[in-house]
């Protein structure tokens, strides 16, 4: 039997956001691997499945995330290789903030099997609805924490700037589980090239269990450093400035308009 592969997500609040779709891949698999952290969410997977493994195994402190990734993936391919239809189901979309899954299905089709991503409700999706953000009213930039402090990266103030894991900022080692107020100074150190110290930022986590309350925590970035933060934190900046008018654009767009016009007539 040829093996497969199907990398879903099961959104991030227990058995509210999984979609039809994703179910069925997991009840109809051979063997599931279970990318979730929470007990309570694996207890779940386990009674649609009989035989669940979870990746979690892979992790330990001090080690570095690139051989933990490497070893996932190395156990999901093991099972497809051997012609099992294998589902690895994820916390919110499996493509997001997710290396396991994006290299498992590249190695899979590659390697001329079956593979598909079955997207699930993300965190952003979560996000947007907790926090009432509208992407398209001012706009909105995200970026790994970590990544934006250790690149020149440009960011517009008078749109949102969403940094993801802002527990692990600053953070090279790919060996930690958390960096401390030392680094988010740094962090600090960067972002107030833009935003006064006192600009309002937000703290905000996800419900993953139906009991848990959101997150949305508003304080001064002054205050961000000595704040508690964990993995899962993500970071929420609203816009500082109002957006500029691009006068040279706008007239542009005004003469074609007119001469549009004049050709109608």
């Amino acid at each position: 039997m040829a093996g497969s592969l199907a990398c879903v997500g099961i959104g991030m609040t227990l058995g509210a956001h999984i979609c039809p779709l994703a179910k069925s891949y997991i009840e109809q698999a051979d063997v599931v691997f279970s990318g979730v952290s929470n007990g309570i969410v694996e207890l779940w997977l386990q009674e649609m499945h009989s035989d669940v493994r979870s990746l979690q195994v892979y992790y330990s402190e001090g080690k570095s995330r690139h051989i933990t990734y490497r070893e996932m993936v190395d156990a999901i391919l093991t099972e497809v290789r051997a012609g099992k239809k294998v589902v690895g189901a994820f916390y919110g979309h499996p493509g997001v903030f997710a290396h396991a899954p994006h290299k498992s299905i590249e190695l899979a089709k590659a390697e001329g099997f079956d593979a598909v991503m079955v997207p699930g409700i993300s965190a952003e999706d979560c996000l947007i609805a907790d926090l009432g953000i509208d992407p398209g009213k001012f706009g909105c930039q995200q970026f790994e924490a970590s990544q934006f402090m250790f690149y020149k990266r440009r960011f517009d103030p008078s749109c949102y700037l969403v940094l993801w894991q802002i527990g692990l900022a600053g953070d090279k080692s790919m060996a930690k589980f958390a960096t401390g107020a030392a680094h988010r100074l740094v962090l600090i150190e960067l972002l107030v090239e833009q935003y006064p110290l006192d600009h309002e930022v937000i703290l905000y986590e996800a419900a993953v269990l139906p009991i848990d309350t959101v997150r949305k925590q508003t304080l001064a970035l002054s205050e961000l450093a000595d704040a508690e933060i964990f993995m899962h934190t993500t970071l929420v900046i609203p816009p500082s400035q109002k957006m500029q008018p691009n006068h040279q654009v706008l007239e542009r767009l005004a003469q074609i308009e007119r001469q549009l016009e004049e050709e109608a007539v």
